[in-house]
């Protein structure tokens, strides 16, 4: 996927063109599409290698130069791949990569007065914090990709045995550890518990485990800060009066592993319901009919994605454009290409990432108007 982002921007670079204008008087009127000069760029930890390129693509092919700060959890993929950049003949200076930790580091470039462009992907809570520092500094634009608390709404006419097993996948996917993590499971009340069924067999038999080993589908969590933080999360269920169906505990001593955790009858003001827990913990709720499930799947702070799983194509169309999210996945999820536009509404962030609507985040637009002489036509 990191190489078919690069390819991908490789493509745009000499496709990038401003325009002509028509304008009332004896004027020729056309736009630059310019570098938009420094960018910088911090990343996460959670997709090292994919977040580089989301970032680093469209900045290069739009002709900026880039300073990277690496997550300090993960700094090692994005220096071997700038050094692979540099033998394939890229200028000295165009891409640095600095290694650090966020209050320093990422703080030093948010602020720094000489660039030009900030592009973020994190929590919300640190995302605010980038915004503010770059509002402070030289009021440099902010891309922002952040948190999320992604619907997966299951309808009536759903097969029951595929619909768990996207919806099992939209969750535990890289450990739960993904912003755009299918973490609201809606079920419709007439398969409802049907469905809980398959959920908790796929959860128990999810094979846990050292991810260098094979048959392995579920690693540790990234460090102790985030595997506490999620116990946490687990316990205020059960405390809350959620169903603990499976899980919800440590595996084994060693090592930062979570049992594949599944709750049941979650109500939308437990925490567990509102909060991004970024781990192996699925809840699931169960709704009525369209209306509901589309003012509680919209009654979040997040809006950064949704899964829908329906064969009725105006159920599917009704939700589509219900839902106050940037991408809705039908019958499907997790489909990422360099084509597809990726983003949030309200708190999950501002812009786009990907796609050729990435690249106006690292462009400046300038109009030039020319006065004209005796002109044959306008």
């Amino acid at each position: 996927m990191t190489t078919r982002l690069f390819r991908y921007y490789a493509g745009w670079a000499d496709k990038i063109q401003g325009l002509t204008a028509p304008a009332d008087g004896p004027y020729h009127v056309q736009t630059l599409h310019e570098p938009i000069g420094v960018a910088g760029q911090i990343i996460p930890w959670n997709f090292p290698l994919l977040m580089f390129a989301w970032k680093v693509g469209p900045a290069l092919a739009c002709g900026n130069t880039i300073v990277l700060k690496t997550a300090e959890q993960t700094p090692l993929s994005a220096l071997y791949v700038s050094k692979l950049l540099h033998e394939a003949g890229l200028p000295p200076g165009v891409l640095n990569i600095v290694s650090g930790y966020g209050p320093t580091a990422g703080a030093a470039l948010a602020s720094h007065m000489e660039v030009d462009k900030l592009a973020f992907t994190g929590s919300t809570t640190t995302g605010k914090i980038v915004l503010q520092l770059a509002a402070k500094s030289n009021l440099k634009p902010v891309t922002l990709e952040l948190g999320g608390k992604s619907p997966f709404i299951v309808c009536e006419d759903a097969d029951v045995d595929k619909a768990a097993e996207l919806a099992h996948y939209a969750l535990f996917f890289n450990q739960g550890q993904c912003c755009c993590a299918g973490s609201r499971t809606f079920v419709h009340e007439s398969v409802y518990d049907q469905f809980v069924e398959k959920a908790n067999a796929l959860a128990m038999k999810r094979v846990v485990g050292d991810p260098f080993k094979g048959g392995i589908q579920q690693g540790p969590q990234i460090d102790s800060e985030q595997f506490e933080k999620i116990l946490k999360y687990i316990r205020s269920g059960v405390d809350g009066g959620a169903k603990l169906e499976t899980g919800g505990e440590r595996l084994g001593s060693k090592g930062y592993y979570i049992k594949p955790t599944v709750f049941t009858d979650v109500k939308d003001d437990m925490l567990i319901a509102k909060d991004e827990i970024f781990g192996p913990v699925q809840s699931i709720l169960k709704y009525k009919d369209l209306d509901e499930v589309i003012q509680r799947s919209n009654a979040s702070q997040y809006g950064l994605a949704a899964g829908v799983f329906t064969h009725n194509l105006d159920t599917a169309n009704t939700l589509m454009r219900a839902l106050r999210v940037g991408t809705v996945w039908i019958n499907c999820f997790d489909v990422f290409d360099a084509a597809i536009p990726f983003g949030g509404y309200k708190q999950s962030g501002q812009g786009r990432e990907k796609s050729f609507y990435s690249l106006s985040n690292y462009l400046q637009v300038k109009a030039v108007v020319t006065a004209l002489k005796n002109p044959a036509w306008l």
